[in-house]
């Protein structure tokens, strides 16, 4: 008897051992299958059809026609220009000024604790009230904060919207806005984690504060670099509330009156409940997602590359 306990025992610790763990994370995995796998794959298969909105369940086989047809579809490239534009528009600015707003935290500030809760203030703001600032903020007329601001430098109103250039800058800057503060926090966290003695080396070499920056702080944040511009470059590629919005009941759906600031993501929604082409939408969906995997393919090539420097 005390040995088939002991046997049994020793079964149930080694299966607790082996077991347990996949329990654990199953939860995951099974929400991931259902909310996020399965949602893919499907739309993979609408993909391939020729579906409407109205009718989603009566499906024609299409095969690849619906992403041949994007070869052809002018809005589509367009929209994907004004993606890649808007991305850099608000990326590249973005991270530069999170940078050194993060090296003038890393200091000993008086109300740092202020100053790091208030840069978090606009990512936790709803994009539709950012929207709606900023519709304000770039208003055509004089009453608009932009065109008073140029009107102090003897520049003349400016028709933000409408202009090909001028509404990619002002969605761009709403972009900016939200996730500058957040982008900030993040190289703040790293630059806090950098080794002293690194610095303590660099002063005894005769390095200045801002020769420690360029030679110590960035080099050991590239890792940290390149993620944040990973999620910057996937972020523009999601980028719908900011334009949509932006655009207002009129022209937001269609990214302007001549599609000049329409985003992928913005073009989705459009063929998928104004157009009712719901599966032209879901080609454009999943285009979407490979220019996503190639992002993420292209940024573990240069991790690794700068592992190997490193």
């Amino acid at each position: 008897m005390g040995t088939s306990t002991a046997a049994r025992r020793s079964r149930r610790y080694r299966l607790d051992v082996t077991a347990a763990p996949y329990a654990l994370i199953a939860p995951f995995f099974l929400l991931f299958a259902a909310f996020g796998l399965f949602p893919l794959l499907y739309t993979g298969w609408v993909s391939l059809h020729t579906v409407s909105t109205l009718d989603p369940n009566h499906m024609t086989w299409r095969g690849v026609g619906n992403y041949t047809a994007l070869w052809s579809d002018h809005v589509f490239w367009q929209s994907l220009r004004n993606t890649f534009v808007i991305g850099l528009l608000s990326a590249v600015p973005e991270l530069l000024v999170a940078l050194e707003l993060a090296r003038l935290l890393d200091r000993r500030l008086r109300a740092g604790t202020f100053f790091r809760v208030a840069l978090l203030a606009p990512y936790a703001t709803s994009v539709a009230a950012a929207a709606l600032i900023f519709q304000f903020v770039f208003q055509q007329n004089s009453a608009g904060f932009a065109n008073w601001a140029l009107h102090l430098f003897g520049i003349g109103p400016v028709a933000w919207e409408p202009g090909t250039w001028t509404s990619k800058f002002a969605v761009a800057t709403i972009v900016f806005w939200r996730w500058t503060g957040y982008n900030t926090l993040i190289y703040l966290a790293a630059m806090q984690a950098v080794p002293t003695e690194l610095y303590e080396a660099a002063t005894l070499d005769g390095a200045s504060p801002r020769q420690q920056f360029r030679k110590v702080t960035v080099p050991a944040l590239r890792p940290t670099i390149l993620f944040t511009a990973i999620i910057a470059a996937i972020g523009s590629l999601q980028l719908f509330g900011e334009p949509y919005l932006f655009g207002g009941s009129g022209q937001g759906i269609n990214g302007g009156p001549d599609s000049q600031y329409s985003t992928l993501a913005l073009y989705v929604y459009r063929l998928g409940f104004s157009s009712e082409h719901l599966g032209r939408a879901a080609a454009v969906a999943w285009v979407i997602f490979f220019i996503a995997v190639a992002v993420a393919g292209v940024s573990a090539l240069i991790a690794a590359r700068l592992r190997r420097t490193a």
